[in-house]
């Protein structure tokens, strides 16, 4: 019992202190505060913009995708972390640690916004926020969770030229305080709606890092990026990339994303 009771203290402290470096704590959706009324209602153009960026990134069907998280500092070497992701519905996920292999057996599940994190030697699931660090620059909500349509109001600033291409740059403020960033600013081409980049935010509008979507391929029958480069913005020369790869369309039933189904996950 002590040495779980130890284990126990070591998994939460590790996946708690990134919270105050990254953004707010987590507030269950119900407790939360209601959003001001100047961003109670998106944007019709600005959300179908941006359900349409959603629809680049991820296929709206139920898919598994692998994750490769390469971190690296200017006073560090390089260090690498491998996911699985299966998703349904941009709402309904499970993250499975595929390397290190010390730490194989270790499952997120998220339904909603709920999220917990399953160890093999912990008898109870440990609830997460998805803000809280995962590894380098990734949030916990950054693989768990990519459904910005649903998680953010949306307003459509102004049109902005990169290089030969006209982009979208909207705003994104979060639906309530348990939402993976409080606030982002997002870069969306305007010819096909592919992503280009992100600014996010803490709730005191303090930019945490930035994000380019990058690499684009064709999987699953749509060109999406298939690498993620995450900047800190408050401590240069650290960097989380964050390559994606064998895609599939997968029947995914609802009884996958439960509590008592993960231990039968391979």
């Amino acid at each position: 019992m002590e040495i779980m009771t130890t284990r126990l203290g070591k998994v939460k402290a590790r996946y708690a202190v990134a919270i105050l470096a990254l953004a707010a704590g987590f507030t269950p959706a119900a407790g939360a505060a209601e959003a001001p009324a100047s961003v109670a209602s998106d944007s019709v153009e600005a959300r179908t913009i941006v359900e349409k960026a959603d629809l680049v990134r991820f296929p709206s069907e139920s898919f598994q995708v692998d994750v490769a998280i390469t971190t690296s500092s200017a006073n560090s070497g390089s260090e690498v972390r491998k996911y699985r992701v299966l998703s349904k519905g941009n709402s309904n996920s499970v993250v499975m640690v595929t390397e290190p292999a010390s730490e194989r057996g270790q499952i997120m599940l998220m339904k909603g916004r709920d999220l917990w994190i399953f160890m093999p030697d912990v008898s109870q699931p440990i609830r997460l926020a998805l803000s809280q660090r995962l590894t380098g620059q990734v949030a916990n909500g950054d693989l768990a969770r990519a459904n910005f349509a649903a998680d953010y109001h949306s307003k459509l600033l102004r049109s902005e030229k990169i290089g030969n291409d006209d982009y979208h740059v909207l705003e994104l403020t979060g639906v309530d305080r348990g939402v993976t960033y409080q606030k982002v600013l997002y870069w969306v081409r305007e010819k096909d709606l592919w992503p280009y980049k992100a600014e996010f935010y803490s709730l005191s509008n303090r930019l945490l890092k930035t994000c380019k979507y990058e690499n684009f391929k064709l999987m699953e029958g749509k060109r999406r990026p298939t690498r993620l480069v995450m900047e800190d913005a408050l401590r240069g020369g650290e960097q989380s990339i964050l390559d994606y790869g064998n895609m599939k369309l997968r029947d995914l039933p609802d009884k996958v994303f439960t509590k008592d189904y993960l231990k039968k996950l391979e």
